[in-house]
C-alpha cells in the first residue's frame, strides 16, 4: 500500500514522482514503493471454468438515451427505481488501514469506520444497482454493501480485485487483477469466475467504454501504453503505445463518445485518444499527478484531479481545453464522483487522510473531513442513471 505521508506540501511534492498512482497489489514490475504484505507469495491464480465468448452478439446493452450524450441518463433526479431505495451515504476505502469511513454528506459527519479486507481500494456499484462491492486488493475478497440501509455484509473470495467493472449488458463483472495481469470475467451475482483474460498490460487499472458499450479502453500504469480490449469476445484487439514514462490512470469517455480522455500521472495532464482510430490526438495540461476524471451533471465539464498538484482542473467539453481550476491547499484529491443532485464534488484526499466537498458552482470548498490513511476510490452512493459499468461509480 502507499505509505501514508506527512501533511506537509513540501514533503508531498519531493516524494510525488515516487509515489505509484492508483496501484497498490505490487508484483508489477514499476516505479512503485513496496506495499506492505506485498512480499507475501499470491494465491495459486484458479483456471477459467469456461472458454472465452466468440462470435457474441452485441445484444442486451441498453441503447443511449440521446446517442450525443452518452450521459444523458445521469442528470439530477433521474435516479433508478433501485437507487431511490438506497440511504445517502459517501464510502471511503481507507486503503493503508483495512477500513471504509462512512459519510453522512449532508451534515459531513463521520457516521462510523468499518474494517474490511486488506488494502480495499475502490467501493463499486454493482450492475443492477443492488450491491455495493468493496474491492480488498490484498484481501483477495470483495465485500458487500447493501445500499439501502449501509450495513457491511458477508464477504466473497475473489482473486486479486484491485477494481471492478461490468459489461455493458450486465452479463459478467470484470474484475481488474492488477498484480495477475488479468481482466476476470466473472458471474455479476456469484462472482464466480469465468473467463481469466491475460492482458498485455503492466499495472492493468481503469477502464472505459465505447459509446455502443462493446469495447473498451484500458490503462496500463506502469507500461505507458493502453490496451483496446474487445467485452464481447473477451480478448484483446489493439496496444496503443503512449509517450515513454507515461502512467496512465483514470479513463472518461466523452460525452459524445468521439473521444476518450485518460489522465497521465507523471505527464500532468489528460491525454486525448480519438475513440474510432484509438490514436492520440491531443494532450492537455492540468497538474501534477492527474489521476481522477469525472463528469459534470449537465456533461459539460471534466473534473481532472491533480494529487500533488494540489487542485482541481475544469476541462470545457465543447471546446476540449482547461478552463478553470480549482486549489485545495496542500490537499491530495484522487478519486470520487459527483453528488446526485451536481452540486457537490466529492474526493479522497489520498496522502492526507481526508476527504473533500468541493461546491461545483464555483470550487469553494464546503468541508475538510478526517478520515483513515490512504483513503482511495471513494463512492457517493445513489447516483443517478440507469445501470452501473463499475468502479467507483460509472454509469449511464
Amino acid at each position: 500500500m502507499v505509505p501514508h505521508l506527512p501533511r506537509t506540501g513540501a514533503a508531498l511534492a519531493a516524494l510525488g514522482l515516487l509515489l505509484a498512482g492508483c496501484t497498490s497489489s505490487g508484483g508489477s514490475a514499476a516505479p512503485a514503493p513496496a506495499q506492505a504484505g506485498s512480499s507475501t507469495p499470491a494465491p495459486t491464480s484458479p483456471k477459467p471454468s469456461v472458454a472465452p465468448v466468440e462470435g457474441a452478439p452485441t445484444t442486451g446493452i441498453p441503447p443511449a438515451l440521446d446517442p450525443s450524450d452518452l450521459y444523458a441518463a445521469d442528470r439530477p433526479g433521474l435516479l433508478s427505481a433501485q437507487a431511490r431505495t438506497a440511504r445517502s451515504l459517501v464510502y471511503v476505502p481507507n486503503s493503508n488501514d483495512n477500513t471504509v469511513t462512512v459519510i453522512d454528506p449532508r451534515t459531513y459527519r463521520v457516521l462510523r469506520t468499518v474494517r474490511t479486507g486488506r488494502l480495499p481500494q475502490h467501493v463499486t456499484p454493482s450492475y443492477d444497482e443492488k450491491v455495493l462491492w468493496v474491492d480488498n486488493d490484498l484481501g483477495n475478497s470483495l465485500t458487500r454493501i447493501d445500499p439501502k440501509t449501509g450495513s457491511f455484509g458477508r464477504t466473497v473470495p475473489v482473486d486479486d480485485p484491485y477494481n471492478l467493472y461490468f459489461t455493458a449488458d450486465g452479463r459478467h463483472a470484470v474484475v481488474v487483477a492488477e498484480q495477475r495481469r488479468r481482466l476476470d470475467f466473472r458471474d455479476p451475482q456469484t462472482m464466480k469466475l469465468q473467463h481469466a483474460l491475460k492482458v498485455p498490460c503492466s499495472g492493468v487499472d481503469h477502464m472505459d467504454f465505447s459509446a455502443d458499450g462493446t469495447h473498451a479502453l484500458v490503462s496500463c500504469e506502469f507500461g505507458a501504453k493502453m490496451i483496446w480490449v474487445d467485452m464481447q469476445r473477451q480478448k484483446v484487439v489493439k496496444s496503443l503505445a503512449l509517450r515513454p514514462g507515461s502512467m496512465p490512470q483514470d479513463v472518461k469517455t466523452s460525452p459524445d463518445g468521439k473521444v476518450f480522455y485518460v489522465a497521465d500521472m507523471t505527464g500532468a495532464g489528460v491525454y486525448l485518444i480519438d475513440a474510432r482510430t484509438i490514436r492520440v490526438i491531443g494532450f492537455l495540461h492540468t497538474g501534477s499527478n492527474a489521476h481522477g476524471i469525472y463528469v459534470s451533471r449537465d456533461s459539460k465539464t471534466l473534473y481532472v484531479t491533480n494529487r500533488l498538484g494540489h487542485s482541481v482542473s475544469l476541462v470545457d467539453v465543447a471546446t476540449r481545453k482547461v478552463r478553470d481550476t480549482w486549489p485545495i491547499p496542500g490537499g491530495t484529491p484522487d478519486m470520487g464522483g459527483v453528488s446526485s443532485d451536481g452540486k457537490t464534488l466529492w474526493l479522497s484526499g489520498r496522502y492526507t487522510s481526508e476527504v473533500y466537498a468541493i461546491d461545483t458552482a464555483n470550487g469553494h470548498l464546503r468541508a475538510r473531513i478526517p478520515v483513515g490513511r490512504g483513503p482511495h476510490g471513494l463512492c457517493i452512493w445513489p447516483q443517478p442513471g440507469r445501470y452501473s459499468l463499475g468502479h467507483n461509480g460509472v454509469l449511464r
